[in-house]
């Protein structure tokens, strides 16, 4: 195989003209330059140079050799200014997983800012199965926003928002003409469902306990919009984050809640082992600060 730093020496000394000014410009001696150039045709099997006067001028193999190390020399500069942009954050990939209440207040403007401020980095954002977590664990996801609490395994949790749950009634409730409501005045309603089984859906039930009643589900929707429907008909009532009320029924009425208030913490996890990522800290700031607007 052909050493890499011999071929570079070879190139300077067809450049420079002779082994003396190659060794000058290298900081060697000459003697260690001729001992590096003879390797190098050993490795080669042919000569490289032949003399011409004082000097020395490459053969058909050593011009060939010097064309590719000069081609090597330009790669190595590209992957060295590759690797400082990599480092500084400047590019890079992030993969991210994401849940649709949170898509259009958190990622959508984290990303317009990370493209803005650092338009190499490419995102590849997708919408999240029912567990994430896995994904990220594994390193197939860079990070990936989930509701909380708790903990888990090889995965670290960074706090980005309280979301609240707010009451959703129908027009013409008796409640709606109040301006915020205690959760024990929902105690005896029948609820309209809007939750899958999961962290969302305990946060509504641990709210409940912590009132002293358990609610009363007589319609499963397990979708924001379409729970919005089932109330608006009057079905019953329902919590709904405030994240999950970017569009509202016009036949409901919103009001907040309060003693206890349900909320939902919305987390970015990331790797619990991954190295220092400038592109990842800086989207995840992106993503705290759309969270703190």
């Amino acid at each position: 195989m052909l050493d890499v730093r011999r071929m570079q020496m070879l190139a300077a000394v067809v450049s420079s003209g002779s082994v003396t000014a190659a060794a000058a410009r290298l900081g060697y001696t000459p003697s260690a330059i001729s001992q590096q150039v003879a390797a190098l045709e050993k490795e080669a099997g042919t000569e490289l140079l032949e003399r011409v006067g004082r000097g020395v001028r490459p053969t058909a193999a050593g011009l060939l050799l010097t064309e590719h190390a000069d081609a090597i020399g330009r790669r190595v500069a590209e992957a060295e200014t590759a690797l400082g942009d990599l480092l500084a954050g400047r590019t890079g990939r992030l993969s991210v997983r994401y849940f649709a209440t949170a898509g259009a207040r958190l990622v959508a403007p984290a990303v317009a800012r990370l493209r803005a401020e650092q338009p190499g980095v490419r995102i590849e954002l997708r919408l999240a199965g029912p567990d994430p977590l896995p994904e990220v664990r594994e390193g197939r996801a860079d990070l990936a926003l989930v509701v909380g609490p708790g903990e888990h395994d090889g995965v670290r949790l960074l706090h980005l928002l309280d979301d609240p749950y707010l009451a959703v009634l129908p027009k013409g409730h008796p409640l709606a003409d109040r301006r915020s409501l205690r959760l024990t005045d929902l105690a005896g309603e029948p609820w309209v469902g809007s939750e899958w089984p999961g962290p969302c859906l305990d946060a509504q039930l641990t709210a409940c306990a912590a009132a002293g009643f358990q609610p009363r589900f007589v319609v499963d929707s397990e979708d924001y919009a379409t729970a919005q429907g089932f109330v608006a008909a009057g079905l019953g009532v329902t919590l709904i984050p405030r994240l999950g009320l970017a569009g509202r029924h016009p036949d409901i009425v919103v009001r907040p809640l309060k003693s206890p208030e349900p909320t939902r913490a919305i987390l970015a996890a990331v790797r619990e082992t991954a190295l220092p990522q400038p592109a990842l800290e800086a989207f995840v700031a992106a993503l705290r600060e759309a969270a703190a607007g």
